[in-house]
């Protein structure tokens, strides 16, 4: 269980309002990156059992998620996403991408924190307030943890709507993930205006049609 150790150490040196900061969709083939920023202050406590269960996205139930996204709303002092599309990601690669869904999330926050804690080896260039970046930090980190819920579920709702718009590509399956399904609808269809054409298999097609020519 994740508890608040890493944020409390930063409270004591005067800091006042600390956001966690994660990201969802950097591996898929189509879709957005999505980043969330969760801001707590020194006042917050993990005060209920689901609070409790806050963990890396990735080890929840979509279900447990969903039910934590309400929460972590409710109880944070601030929350906010950014959204970057796949056509932006073709354009400045999924790693700027990335980075300018942190920043705009950031940006969108209600309240400015003073301390960012930020899941990963790098540190999110362009921005004011300091920054720490932490590996597995959504395994470590409560609020990166709650950011990557966030992120996490955003994300999937978004690739919900677009399986509406696109059903042939079965997104509510898979969210735009590489798997075999996914593959497969993809050689049968081609690729839909929300796929991303800088990443394999497209960009690999894109090389052998230029090395043909």
């Amino acid at each position: 269980m994740l508890d608040l150790t890493w944020e409390q150490k930063i409270f004591k040196k005067g800091y006042k309002l600390i956001a966690g900061i994660d990201e969802a969709g950097r591996g898929p083939l189509c879709g957005p990156v999505v980043a969330a920023c969760v801001a707590i202050g020194p006042d917050f406590k993990i005060d209920n059992e689901e609070l409790a269960l806050v963990a890396d996205s990735k080890k929840l139930s979509p279900k447990k998620r969903e039910l934590l996204f309400k929460i972590i709303k409710d109880k944070a002092a601030a929350v906010e996403i950014g959204v970057v599309n796949n056509r932006v990601i073709d354009k400045i690669n999924i790693l700027q991408g990335t980075f300018a869904a942190m920043r705009q999330a950031l940006e969108r926050l209600s309240l400015k924190p003073d301390y960012l804690l930020v899941d990963g080896n790098l540190k999110v260039p362009g921005i004011d307030q300091k920054q720490e970046a932490i590996v597995d930090g959504d395994a470590k980190v409560f609020c990166i943890a709650a950011a990557s819920i966030i992120a996490k579920v955003s994300r999937d709702w978004l690739m919900l709507e677009a399986d509406k718009k696109y059903p042939e590509y079965e997104f509510a399956r898979h969210k735009g993930y590489g798997t075999k399904r996914h593959l497969e609808k993809i050689k049968e269809f081609g690729p839909c205006p929300i796929h991303r054409l800088s990443f394999a298999p497209f960009a690999i097609k894109k090389d052998k049609k230029k090395n043909a020519t």
